[in-house]
């Protein structure tokens, strides 16, 4: 089993990963990122300042992908509906799909690309709690955006708050827009598809599916373009900081597992050094309870005496 080591400590085992601890940890991720969007929901009138904000801060860098797009997926059903089905189903689907498969045939990359991800989302989280944005779809009528999944709530399991199910729109924070971590999410299964795949066909779905989520929610009119810039750059970020969260975790665990294992029954008796390693009898000495040999110091039983053993008579031949 692999070792790691940190300063100051003793070399570590690396944790066997399980899928019985595994789950439940991811479970719990999620259950975080879900009630830190739904905690978050801040004041609805700064977060439709934030949107403002960030559309004229497009403006003024001659950015524009959000209305054109909008425009199209509104026009063309044969585009929209399979992109509200994308921005409603994708994102809750592929990325757990790609962690149990790495969990099964990347083993030894797993543990990497899931501290990596988990990292990312509670930096997203920061940015939900901090900055409630108003996203393109809720904005007033005249900024000129339409809400696609509302437009086309007829073909789908949803109604007209994001993508939650027709009734549950309370459990949801509409106004966790930046970053997007539909953007971000997606960017780290690119990654892993891209690196681990080992076929043209993942390569390609690597660089695709990131891309298209990126068109699909601007197009669908759940994020601004500097939404997506902000989940890629928290997928950065993320990826930076993961190595010093692990090392943080090694840490705790050299510390907790040498002390678990002394109340462990036995881990004395199994951890004591034995006490005549490397020590020899003098010409003479006797080991309490040892049998005094009839050939007397030095000699040597001949071969009948030999094949009896333990002082028994040779049999007869």
């Amino acid at each position: 089993m692999p070792r790691t080591e940190t300063p100051g400590t003793e070399a570590v085992p690396e944790p066997r990963l399980r899928w019985w601890t595994e789950l439940p940890l991811i479970l719990l991720v999620y259950a975080c990122y879900s009630a830190g969007r739904l905690l978050a929901r801040g004041d609805v009138s700064h977060a439709v300042d934030h949107g403002l904000a960030i559309l004229r801060i497009e403006k003024a860098l001659h950015l524009n992908a959000e209305h054109p797009l909008n425009r199209l997926f509104t026009r063309e059903p044969w585009l929209g509906v399979p992109a509200d089905f994308w921005y409603a189903s994708l994102h809750y689907l592929v990325t757990p799909v790609l962690l149990v498969w790495l969990f099964r045939s990347r083993a030894v990359r797993y543990r990497a690309a899931r501290t990596w991800l988990m990292t990312s989302t509670f930096i997203g989280l920061i940015g939900f709690t901090l900055l409630p944005t108003c996203p393109p779809r809720l904005l007033d009528a005249s900024h000129g955006f339409v809400d696609t999944m509302a437009h086309y709530s007829a073909y789908g399991w949803w109604g007209g708050e994001a993508s939650a199910p027709r009734g549950l729109g309370g459990m949801t924070n509409q106004y966790a827009a930046m970053p997007s971590l539909h953007v971000g999410w997606a960017l780290w299964c690119g990654v892993v598809l891209w690196r681990y795949g080992g076929t043209r066909a993942a390569k390609a779905a690597g660089v695709g599916y990131p891309l298209v989520t990126t068109i699909v929610v601007m197009g669908t009119a759940n994020h601004y373009f500097l939404d997506a810039v902000a989940g890629a750059a928290v997928m950065g970020a993320g990826l930076l900081l993961a190595p010093l969260v692990t090392r943080g975790v090694d840490r705790v665990r050299a510390r907790i597992v040498p002390r678990v294992a002394d109340v462990t029954p036995g881990s004395r008796a199994a951890s004591s050094p034995v006490v005549s390693a490397g020590c020899q009898t003098s010409a003479g000495e006797r080991i309490p309870r040892q049998r005094e040999s009839r050939f007397g110091p030095g000699a040597e039983p001949d071969a009948s005496s030999a094949d009896a053993g333990d002082g028994a008579p040779a049999p007869a031949r």
